[in-house]
C-alpha cells in the first residue's frame, strides 16, 4: 500500500504522448470503419451484372468448380440474376486474357456465399476497405505523422473511383490491394534497413561500404505481393519494375547516408542481385504458382497444345511478311510450351486490342476525370421504383473519380515533382515512383482501347501526394500558432470540399434511382454523358 501511495504519476507531456501513441491504430481502424460502412452498405444492387462482372464472377465461379475458365451457356445471365441455384458449366474451356488469380479471390465470397451478386462483390469490398486501412498506416510511417496518414486515407475513402471499383467484382481492385500492400511493405523494409545502417555509421565511415542487410523479410514479401499483383493484371509486371528499381535506389541513398564512400559500387554489389531475387525472382515463382489451377488439370483453354508439337510458337508479328519459325525446345516439358503458347495469345490479345468502344478514353484525360466508365444505366418510368417524376429518371453507376479531388491531386503532384526535384524529398519520390509505375506506361497505347477505371490503382499515391501537399499547407509544428491556424482552417475546408463534393456525386456511384433533372445537374461536362 506505501508503495502505491509513493507512485509518481506520468508527466502530463508523456501523458499526451501515449494519447497520440494510441490513435497510431484508432485512428486507421475509425476511417477504415467508415470506409466500409460506405461500401458494404447494400452492396447486391443492383441485381445486374455491372459492365465487366459478365466475365469475371463466371470465370470465378468456373475456377471453383473446375479448376479452369469454361464456356457458360446461353442465358446463364439471366439465371443467376433470377433463380436462386447453380448454373450448369459446359466443359469446353473458354480463351480469357488476363491470369487467374483476381478471379480465384472473387470465388472466395462465391465459395462463401454462392453465385449471386453479393457473393462475388464481398471480397473485392474487404479489400477496398484493407486499403484505406493500409493507406492511413503507409501515410503515417511515410509522413511520420498520424493525422496526415489518415487524411489522406479519408481522402480515399471518399473517392468515386476507389468507392465503385469495391463494389464490383473486378480485377482492378484486387490488383490494388496486392500493389499498395507491396509498397507498405518496401517502406517498413526501407525504415528496417536504415536502423542497420545506423548501427554501421556509428561505428565509421567505411561500415557503409562494409554492412550486409542480410535476409530481408519485408522485401520477400514485397516480392510475393508484387507477383500477386501481376497474377491479377499484367500490367502489375510495369509497377513491379519501378518499385523494384525504387527499394535499390533506397539501398544506395542509404549507404550514402552511414558513410559509404561507394555507395553505388557497394549497392551493386551487396544489394542489386538480393533485391533482384527477392521481388523479380519471388514475383515470377508466385505468378507460376497462381496457374496451378490450369496445370493440374486437363481442360484449361490450350493446355495440351504442344502435346504434339515439338517447339514454341511465337507470338504474331504483323510487322513480319512471314512466320517465324517455331523454336526447338522439346527438353521442356509439354505443359510449359502449352502455357508459354497460351501467353502470347493473351499477349496479342492485350496489346492489340482496338474494337472502339464509347467509354473508352486517352490517359491524357484521366488525371482531370475527362470520360469516365458508365458501368450501369437504367431509365426508370414514372411510377416504377420509387420514380415520381414526370419524365422519369435515371439509375447509373459511373465511375467517376471524385472531381474536387483528382483535380487536386493534379496541383499535388505538381508539389511532390517541386519537392523530390529541388529539395530531395525521398518522400515525394516514393508517391511519384508510384505514380510513374502505374500511370505512364499507358501512354503507349495510343491506339488499344482502354479505360480510365485502370487508374483506381493509382488512387492512393494520389492520396497520399495530397495529404503531402495539405500538410506543407499546414505547416510545420514549429511555425507560428498563427501560421498554422490559417493553414489548418485551409487544408480543413479542401478535405471537406472534397467530402461534400463525393456526398453530391453519391447517387451516381450507387445506381441510386434520382429524376433526370438531378442527374443532368451532375452532368458536368458533356463527355461524362
Amino acid at each position: 500500500m506505501a508503495q502505491a501511495q509513493v507512485t509518481e504519476r506520468p508527466a502530463p507531456a508523456a501523458v499526451r504522448a501515449v494519447e497520440r501513441d494510441r490513435w497510431r491504430w484508432w485512428g486507421p481502424l475509425a476511417v477504415a470503419a467508415f470506409a466500409g460502412l460506405l461500401r458494404f452498405w447494400d452492396l447486391p444492387y443492383p441485381n445486374a451484372f455491372v459492365f465487366d462482372e459478365t466475365y469475371y464472377p463466371k470465370d470465378a465461379w468456373s475456377l471453383l468448380e473446375q479448376g479452369y475458365e469454361g464456356v457458360w451457356p446461353d442465358g446463364a445471365n439471366a439465371q443467376i440474376l433470377g433463380v436462386p441455384q447453380i448454373v450448369p458449366l459446359t466443359p469446353a474451356p473458354e480463351f480469357v486474357a488476363h491470369p487467374p488469380l483476381g478471379k480465384w479471390v472473387i470465388s472466395l465470397g462465391e465459395w462463401a456465399f454462392g453465385l449471386h451478386p453479393f457473393g462475388w462483390r464481398i471480397v473485392v469490398a474487404l479489400l477496398g476497405t484493407l486499403t484505406v486501412l493500409m493507406l492511413a498506416r503507409i501515410g503515417r510511417r511515410l509522413f511520420g505523422s498520424t493525422l496526415l496518414g489518415c487524411t489522406a486515407a479519408l481522402l480515399m475513402a471518399v473517392d468515386g473511383l476507389h468507392f465503385v471499383m469495391s463494389r464490383v467484382g473486378l480485377l482492378d481492385g484486387v490488383q490494388l490491394f496486392f500493389v499498395l500492400a507491396a509498397f507498405g511493405c518496401l517502406l517498413v523494409d526501407r525504415d528496417r534497413a536504415r536502423a542497420l545502417l545506423r548501427a554501421a555509421r556509428a561505428e565509421g565511415g567505411a561500415a557503409g561500404d562494409q554492412v550486409g542487410l542480410g535476409v530481408r523479410p519485408w522485401r520477400l514479401a514485397a516480392g510475393v505481393l508484387l507477383g500477386c499483383a501481376c497474377a491479377v493484371k499484367w500490367n502489375g509486371i510495369q509497377i513491379l519494375a519501378v518499385l523494384g528499381l525504387l527499394t535499390v535506389l533506397w539501398d544506395q541513398a542509404g549507404r550514402r547516408w552511414a558513410g559509404a564512400r561507394h555507395p553505388w559500387r557497394s549497392m551493386l554489389r551487396r544489394d542489386a542481385l538480393p533485391a533482384f531475387l527477392s521481388t523479380v525472382g519471388v514475383a515470377a515463382l508466385v505468378y507460376l504458382l497462381a496457374w496451378t489451377g490450369w496445370f493440374v488439370t486437363d481442360g484449361g483453354y490450350g493446355r495440351h497444345w504442344a502435346d504434339d508439337r515439338a517447339g514454341l510458337s511465337p507470338p504474331h508479328t504483323p510487322v513480319l511478311e512471314v512466320p517465324l519459325p517455331q523454336v526447338p525446345m522439346t527438353w521442356v516439358p509439354a505443359a510449359l510450351r502449352s502455357w508459354w503458347h497460351y501467353h502470347a495469345q493473351m499477349y496479342d490479345f492485350n496489346t492489340g486490342l482496338s474494337s472502339p468502344h464509347t467509354y473508352q478514353s486517352n490517359p491524357w484525360s484521366w488525371l482531370v476525370q475527362g470520360r469516365p466508365v458508365s458501368m450501369y444505366w437504367q431509365q426508370v418510368p414514372q411510377g416504377q421504383q420509387g420514380c415520381t417524376a414526370s419524365e422519369g429518371c435515371a439509375s447509373q453507376i459511373l465511375a467517376l473519380g471524385t472531381p474536387l479531388l483528382w483535380w487536386t491531386a493534379c496541383f499535388a503532384l505538381a508539389y511532390a515533382l517541386w519537392r523530390w526535384f529541388f529539395r530531395r524529398d525521398w518522400r515525394a519520390g516514393a508517391i511519384l515512383a508510384g505514380v510513374a509505375g502505374v500511370y505512364l506506361p499507358w501512354f503507349q497505347y495510343q491506339e488499344r482501347t482502354i479505360f480510365s477505371f485502370y487508374m483506381v490503382v493509382l488512387v492512393p499515391f494520389l492520396c497520399l501526394a495530397v495529404a503531402q501537399m495539405l500538410g506543407a499547407l499546414l505547416g510545420p509544428p514549429g511555425c507560428p500558432p498563427e501560421r498554422r491556424r490559417w493553414g489548418a482552417a485551409g487544408a480543413g475546408l479542401i478535405v471537406l470540399a472534397v467530402v461534400g463534393c463525393f456526398a453530391f456525386f453519391h447517387p451516381l456511384y450507387t445506381a441510386e434511382v434520382i429524376p433526370m433533372d438531378d442527374w443532368r445537374a451532375r452532368m458536368w461536362f458533356t463527355s461524362w454523358i
